[in-house]
């Protein structure tokens, strides 16, 4: 058999959440952790019998497997699972991919694995980083895959192919972004907490379209003028300003209250959400020392507290 392993770095969103889907630019930070995605190919014929069905089996950071399925090969259809729902989505996503290939494409005998390096409850980008596998072993454009599947600014997909951190916009609904140098001097002073809830997306894309209408053009270029001074500040207090100014912006808008003043309102540093708001990641800002920080967050109960380093690639 023929085995080949693919890998995707998942993601957070640093600025312009929401507004990335209008057209402002984002700077989004790929992640060290990701999810790979490994594929045997069969033989078209095993002891004289043809091979008719593939297996598929997803492992979670923790070693468990937390999704499996037979797939039969004349169209992906479930033969057997242990989650009818994300069967069905399976299915879909890899019938999406051989159409974008060539519909005349012959479906291949295979048993794929995917195992992630980070917590499936993260939301650090399962399913970005399916897609860009899946697009990788059809090679295909991931983008395409996206449009067909989950949707999105695709900002996700940017990360999980990149190198560094990037620029992320989207000009007329086409994908443009920019690798960048973004490690600033103060980063050992940057953390990542998870708030132990995986937000819905889409919920918030949903709030984010009801109350952003008819915003001027100009919003947009204030949030990638905010977007463009946090690449460049080097100053660990000014940049704690650009935390406050973003987050009363996306406040304002979308009509709910910051993080720090919900939950951390006796914290010393600045708070910032990370993507959709209420719940996954976020960045915390801290001059005092990791572990006096650390102990603040895990009394509150957030007991995931990652540094800079340990998770931004």
């Amino acid at each position: 058999m023929e085995k080949q392993t693919f890998y995707a770095h998942g993601k957070l969103l640093l600025t312009a959440e929401y507004f990335i889907l209008d057209g402002a630019v984002g700077l989004a930070l790929p992640t060290k952790l990701g999810q790979s995605l490994s594929i045997e190919l069969l033989e078209n014929h095993f002891n004289g019998t043809r091979n008719t069905e593939g297996g598929w089996k997803s492992f979670d950071a923790d070693g468990s497997l937390w999704f499996e399925a037979t797939l039969g090969l004349n169209d992906y259809d479930i033969k057997e699972t242990n989650d009818a729902a994300t069967a069905e989505r399976l299915t879909d996503i890899l019938r999406a991919a051989r159409a974008l290939k060539n519909s005349n494409t012959p479906y291949i005998p295979m048993h794929i694995t995917t195992e992630l390096t980070f917590p499936r409850a993260w939301g650090l980008g399962t399913s970005s980083t399916l897609i860009y596998n899946l697009a990788t072993l059809f090679n295909i454009n991931p983008f395409d895959l996206l449009n067909k599947t989950f949707g999105g600014s695709g900002y996700d997909l940017a990360c999980a192919g990149a190198t560094k951190p990037i620029l992320y916009n989207r000009i007329n609904d086409t994908p443009h972004w920019q690798e960048v140098d973004f490690k600033p001097p103060f980063s050992e002073q940057l953390y990542f907490i998870y708030l132990g809830k995986k937000q819905n997306s889409r919920e918030g894309i949903s709030r984010y379209r009801e109350k952003s209408k008819g915003l001027p053009p100009q919003y947009f270029d204030e949030i990638t003028a905010l977007t463009n001074a946090f690449l460049t500040e080097s100053d660990f207090k000014n940049f704690e300003k650009l935390i406050i100014e973003h987050e009363e912006k996306v406040a304002d808008i979308i009509q709910l209250k910051r993080v720090k003043s919900l939950i951390f309102n006796d914290f010393w540093g600045e708070i910032k959400s990370l993507g959709a708001w209420g719940g996954d990641f976020i960045l915390a800002t801290s001059d005092r020392t990791e572990a006096e920080t650390r102990t603040y967050f895990e009394a509150k109960g957030f007991n995931t507290f990652l540094t800079y380093k340990e998770l931004i690639l």
